[in-house]
């Protein structure tokens, strides 16, 4: 077989071949057909300029934009021509990166319009505001997108109560119940006193009970604030720190405060194993701009490495690829059974570093320890290009592997299904 046909085949079958989105931020649809006043801020506005509000915003800051037009940008009161010369001069730096490419494909896919131009903001408004109707998920996510099943976390709230449970299916986030710990959260959302340990452990129970029949993960993602060097400390030495703390969330020191943290966050994880929930972590690259403490990111992994074979029930997964540190996780997905690694949001942090990524993962870790597509978007319509550019980046490395020897035609074919549906279908087994 020829070169080009070789990649023509396998490019055909991962067209072919669904994804199961193991990682959204999804809001309702219900509330995107509600308008942009129903979620400040995760829905600001619903012109054209909404696309690029969630990631692509950062590299137009990068690119010189100012934070007040930032602002204006995201604003539903600015028009959408006025909005357009606030972003012209940025666009031209930004449209290549992973961040503007995906929402460019998702305009061309979606509402078939080549590039966003001072002629085309308008129509891209208008197509945008008269497609969200209901079943419009439906028709992003399954017809376009090429989407089976997401997995969504919530960013208003610990379990959504999703209006599409055989799409949209939910994870309960944990970072208020331990590393990120917040009694009034608890308190508000339980109906519990929390004001000793025991009532804490009666409060996150509360949410496995209520939610873990239902859940498909529990994600943290508690690495933007702290390190993950969770300490075993014990419910002794917790008990009374967390007794002061409830009382008074300043009066512990931040050592104390981290105890209480530690101690909490393994009851979620012991928790998370009894609902046989995977435990989804982020690591790596943070969102935003102008704040990444590269030195704490470097050690996530390795704060993780003495924890892995405490819990050898527990699946861990390891969010988007650890970047820019993504020779270490491949070490841990080859040493610990218990550990599985997503590609969510990495495809557009760097498609070419993940494509790397991917011939070396499975040229050194069991290939049913890698999912390899998650959106990781608030808004659906970017879903559909960040898809694209996982199938574009998983049909290279394939054809890479094959063309340098690695692979043969048969086990690359082989390969598709299970990285794009089949490993998902047996780690988040519950729900899927």
């Amino acid at each position: 077989m020829s070169h080009n046909t070789l990649h023509t085949t396998i490019r055909e079958k991962v067209n072919q071949t669904l994804f199961v989105d193991t990682h959204e931020h999804l809001i309702e649809e219900s509330q995107r057909l509600a308008g942009p006043s129903s979620l400040a801020p995760l829905f600001t506005c619903d012109d054209w300029a909404y696309l690029f509000l969630h990631y692509a915003l950062d590299d137009l800051k990068v690119a010189g934009m100012s934070q007040q037009n930032a602002n204006q940008f995201a604003s539903p009161d600015v028009s959408p021509q006025d909005k357009w010369k606030l972003f012209a001069p940025y666009w031209p730096r930004i449209r290549q990166t992973g961040y503007g490419r995906a929402v460019l494909l998702s305009i061309q896919r979606l509402f078939d319009i080549e590039d966003v131009t001072a002629e085309t903001v308008g129509i891209i408004t208008d197509k945008l505001r008269n497609g969200v109707r209901k079943g419009y998920y439906y028709h992003v996510l399954r017809e376009v997108a090429g989407i089976e099943t997401c997995q969504v976390n919530s960013l208003d709230r610990s379990f959504r109560e999703t209006e599409y449970p055989d799409l949209l299916l939910q994870d309960i986030s944990t970072v208020h119940m331990g590393s990120g710990l917040n009694v009034q959260q608890l308190r508000r959302e339980t109906g519990l006193p929390v004001t000793t340990l025991d009532e804490c452990y009666q409060a996150i129970d509360w949410y496995f009970e209520s939610y873990g029949q239902r859940a498909v993960a529990v994600k943290n993602q508690s690495a933007y604030e702290r390190r993950l060097n969770y300490l075993n400390v014990s419910a002794a030495d917790a008990a009374p720190l967390f007794a002061r703390y409830a009382a008074d969330p300043t009066a512990l020191a931040p050592a104390e405060e981290r105890a209480v943290q530690d101690h909490l966050w393994r009851h979620t994880v012991r928790r998370a194993s009894d609902f046989n929930l995977p435990v989804k972590l982020h690591t790596g690259y943070y969102a935003g701009t102008g704040y990444m403490p590269l030195e704490r990111v470097s050690q996530n992994l390795k704060d993780l490495c003495p924890i892995l074979p405490e819990f050898p029930n527990a699946r861990f997964v390891l969010m988007h690829i650890a970047y820019p540190y993504q020779d270490e996780l491949i070490a841990l997905a080859k040493q610990y059974p218990n550990v599985y690694v997503d590609l969510c949001w990495a495809w557009i942090v760097n498609p070419l570093a993940t494509k790397r990524f991917v011939k070396e993962f499975l040229m050194a870790v069991p290939a049913n320890k890698l999912f390899t597509f998650g959106g990781d978007y608030t808004a659906v319509e970017n879903v559909v290009g960040h898809a694209e550019i996982a199938r574009q980046g998983l049909a290279q490395a394939l054809s890479e592997l094959v063309d340098e020897s690695w692979l043969t035609e048969s086990e690359a074919l082989g390969l598709v299904e299970p990285l794009m549906r089949g490993n998902a279908y047996q780690v988040f087994n519950k729900k899927l």
